[in-house]
């Protein structure tokens, strides 16, 4: 987008009616009177790391400037998310859609039909992938920048914690517990190395960032992700990953088999050999970590390199420009 052309952005997290007209509002205050002000979830993040990057670049842009789209209807109206933010948008102004959208194109299949989607984002290869088979040649992979200055490695402090367990386990969790979870622990206590675990959900992006200066490793525990940005922002820590990547089909049980049959998936769609090491499940489990903990020990891993040269927030604001430039 040219200098005088600025973005028009857009993005919500949805909080309907839930008993009666209007009462999200005192809802949202008490919620954060109970909670403290509302985590950035994945969606979330993305958007507010997107406004990260366009700032750093001098970049102009509105937020959620619907009087400006009503008025000027036939500029490119950036929705980053989330859908429910499309019924507010004019019908034939163009959209760029995406990141923070759908699960799975089965939800509106029609929707390139009613309006004019210029194009639709996605966060990875195999996302595009499944995506096409539904909404064929509209689909375009962008992933969001890491913030590097935030997420760095830390020389004062020290790493106490040699292994930090992630566990972003949903689907089937008894039986991942019992053949995949219980082994690592089991192999983790052999080795007599001191142990966290951070179950997703339950935590504030806050202590992740603490935990990113003070552990020496990762396991990540997901069964399959987008982007998966809370293991890149470890990454960019200085933080190693020994990561479970099954591969396989699809997960998800709202629509799979029933649905969608989708293959491959991947649990870290941006990775290689700096990053550290992955495993498939259990039965390799002991010889992989074993490569991993090595590498570990003597320091051979550069996981923040891959993110600085694939994933900086500035180079990928640009990508970004360049996508609402092609297709305003």
């Amino acid at each position: 987008m040219s200098p005088d052309h600025p973005l028009n952005l857009f993005y919500e997290e949805p909080d309907p009616d839930r008993w009666i007209p209007f009462d999200r509002h005192p809802r949202r205050l008490i919620r954060q009177l109970v909670r403290g002000p509302d985590q950035p979830g994945g969606a979330m993040r993305v958007f507010l790391n997107l406004r990260a990057g366009l700032d750093r670049l001098g970049a102009i842009y509105r937020v959620n400037d619907y009087r400006h789209i009503r008025k000027n209807p036939t500029e490119l109206a950036c929705v980053v998310g989330k859908p429910q933010v499309l019924a507010k948008i004019p019908p034939e102004t163009p959209i760029l859609f995406g990141t923070s959208i759908y699960s799975h194109p089965n939800d509106d299949p029609e929707l390139p039909k009613r309006r004019p989607i210029r194009q639709v984002l996605v966060p990875s290869d195999w996302v595009r992938d499944m995506f096409a088979e539904v909404w064929p040649g509209r689909v375009s992979v962008w992933p969001v920048g890491i913030d590097t200055e935030r997420w760095k490695p830390d020389p004062a402090s020290s790493r106490t914690v040699d292994v930090l367990i992630y566990d972003k386990i949903f689907w089937q969790r008894e039986r991942h517990e019992r053949t995949l979870l219980e082994p690592l622990l089991a192999e983790l206590r052999r080795r007599r190395l001191n142990v966290k675990v951070l179950r997703y959900g339950s935590y504030r992006e806050e202590e992740l960032l603490d935990l990113s200066r003070h552990v020496r490793s990762m396991v990540y525990l997901s069964r399959h992700e987008t982007q998966g940005i809370a293991a890149q922002q470890m990454l960019a820590s200085g933080v190693p990953l020994f990561v479970w990547d099954e591969g396989g089909q699809w997960q998800d049980p709202k629509y799979t088999p029933h649905q969608v049959q989708f293959e491959p998936v991947s649990s870290m769609p941006y990775w290689d050999e700096r990053c550290g090491v992955k495993f498939s499940d259990a039965r390799g489990l002991d010889a992989a970590f074993e490569a991993f903990w090595q590498g570990v020990e003597a320091g051979t891993f550069a996981p923040r390199d891959m993110i600085l040269q694939r994933l900086g927030l500035e180079d990928r604001a640009r990508a970004y420009l360049k996508l609402a430039g092609k297709y305003a």
